[in-house]
């Protein structure tokens, strides 16, 4: 509704004469990108008049640009030349037209890099929410170059050229700001990933909240995903159960929350949704989420006037866990297509991504349920690790859990040695975390039915784990681990790095009846920079 609203303001301004104005998300205390890229400022105008836009600091102005307002859009839109991180600037626009000219002025503006973080409720998830909420909230007047921001959750069937409405305009972060009302604002993940990031980059980070709970990754999607993932015209295929809250229609948050800020420059987006997947498409997901990144890339580039990289950083938080006790396979096969069936990120289909594994930070006592688990501040600095490799290039940077490079079935002696690329921090030993698959027939097809039996951990060195498969009294065909919805308990699965970063689930499809498997691409193991 308030997009149909938003457009009827729109007519009627037009009728009027259009308010010379920034475009929704511009304001005071906002963080444009800094170069390697130059940052795109837009609004709105009376069409064919020309835009004057000034950059001034200390009262000295460093920097002019002209736009014309087009003539159908009534917009005008101006890239600045790269800058470097720093401030503050103030931004002065001014329209001349046959009236009087027109004045608007922004302040305390910061060249920076500006993140958007986007998903379902625990992307929401606010600051005040999670695990030592009163320490978080009370640090925040400690982060003033941390600028953050928050989108309404609107949806609308039409791509909307502006945000209809804004929760948090462009603000210095405060406690209030931080910890508003459960699932609003500012989400907790992407403030602590924006906090780590500003720790180490030690220069000003903008935040850009756009997320809604209860979303499936179709309503983020345009078209074009639908369309390459064939979802098209099959509208049954959205309907979701109804413990899902949010909105159900495709593409309606695409339209309103995430195509108006496709004109920003942005260095890149981290992304935490899949749960409500698990309930509708989940086998699709290896096709609609690799088509989002490459999607949003696009138009992100082009929107902004190829100042946003074509192939800018995407980082996501593989699934956490929901019920203790459930059989239900849908929660691992998320995670699993959600690295695009690789097990790791980034990887060939996925390029110049990276990933948060959140399988081992279940909460059961979380008063907002389990499927909302409280600790945030693991997510966040799993992200930001995966972003100093990735998008910031830091070379050496462990950013995953150890992910295995090789797998040998001995059969007469009913062994399994699978090989990890990292040196193992093994914090106990398991007997049913992974998982075999015994078949009379050598190889299995994917989507034929399997029998998993568990394969008991025997021993362990530094990368590499012994497992007996005596459970088999068949081949073993396939090989799992932590496919399960609860797979341990909080930061107590079996394997992890030196660095407490947890090895991923995977599952090796391809038959071992040839005595090994390679599970990797050639190059350094999955992870490392």
């Amino acid at each position: 509704m308030a997009a149909y609203l938003l457009l009827l303001v729109h007519m009627l301004a037009s009728a009027e004469g259009v308010t010379f104005r920034f475009a929704s998300y511009y304001g005071d205390h906002m963080v444009l990108q800094k170069k390697p890229v130059g940052a795109v400022v837009w609004g709105y105008g009376e069409a064919g008049a020309n835009v004057t836009m000034s950059l001034s600091k200390d009262s000295k102005v460093i920097m002019k640009k002209m736009a014309q307002v087009e003539e159908h859009s009534e917009t005008w839109k101006v890239v600045l030349a790269p800058m470097e991180h720093g401030g503050p600037y103030s931004v002065v626009a001014e329209q001349h037209s046959r009236e009087e000219p027109k004045n608007l002025t922004l302040q305390d503006i910061y060249f920076g890099d500006v993140w958007l973080c986007s998903g379902q409720s625990n992307m929401e998830m606010t600051v005040s929410q999670i695990i030592n909420a009163s320490k978080e909230l009370s640090e925040a007047s400690l982060y003033p170059y941390v600028r953050v921001f928050t989108a309404s959750l609107i949806q609308s069937e039409v791509e909307l050229q502006d945000l209809a409405k804004i929760d948090l305009e462009w603000s210095i972060p405060t406690a209030e700001n931080l910890g508003h009302e459960n699932f609003s604002y500012f989400s907790a993940v992407c403030w602590l990933f924006g906090r780590h990031l500003y720790e180490t980059l030690r220069y000003p980070i903008g935040l850009v909240e756009s997320s809604w709970g209860g979303t499936c990754i179709e309503a983020w999607s345009s078209g074009r995903v639908l369309q390459e993932c064939g979802l098209t015209g099959d509208a049954g295929r959205f309907l979701l159960p109804t413990l899902l809250s949010g909105p159900k229609m495709p593409s309606v948050l695409w339209n309103a929350m995430i195509h108006p800020l496709l004109n920003m420059s942005l260095t890149g987006v981290i992304w935490y949704q899949g749960e409500s997947n698990a309930f509708m498409n989940p086998d699709l997901y290896n096709c609609t989420f690799p088509a989002l990144i490459a999607d949003w890339r696009r138009a992100f580039h082009a929107g902004s006037d190829g100042q946003t990289q074509p192939l800018f950083p995407f980082g996501f938080v593989q699934l956490s866990t929901f019920r203790r006790q459930d059989r239900d396979d849908r929660f691992p096969r998320i995670r699993w297509h959600q690295t695009a069936d690789y097990g790791y990120a980034p990887n060939k289909r996925m390029p110049n991504t990276f990933m948060a594994v959140a399988v081992d930070l279940c909460d059961e006592h979380s008063p907002y349920g389990s499927i909302h688990p409280r600790d945030k501040q693991n997510v966040a600095y799993r992200l930001h690790l995966g972003a100093r490799a990735v998008a910031y290039g830091e070379r050496g940077l462990v950013f995953q859990g150890p992910y295995p490079t090789k797998v040998v079935a001995d059969g007469a002696r009913g062994l399994i040695n699978v090989t990890y690329g990292q040196e193992l921090l093994l914090l106990l030993m398991h007997d049913h975390i992974f998982e075999v698959c015994c078949s009379h027939r050598p190889q299995l097809s994917a989507q034929e039915p399997c029998q998993w039996v568990p394969a008991p951990m025997v021993s362990a060195s530094s990368h590499t784990v012994t497992l007996s498969s005596s459970g088999c009294r068949d081949a073993v065909t396939r090989l799992r681990y932590a496919w399960a919805e609860w797979p341990c308990e909080y930061r107590q699965c079996p394997l992890y790095n030196k660095h407490l970063l947890p090895a991923p689930p995977f599952v090796i499809d391809s038959a071992l009846k040839t005595g090994w498997a390679n599970c990797e691409e050639a190059g350094p193991a999955p992870g490392t920079s």
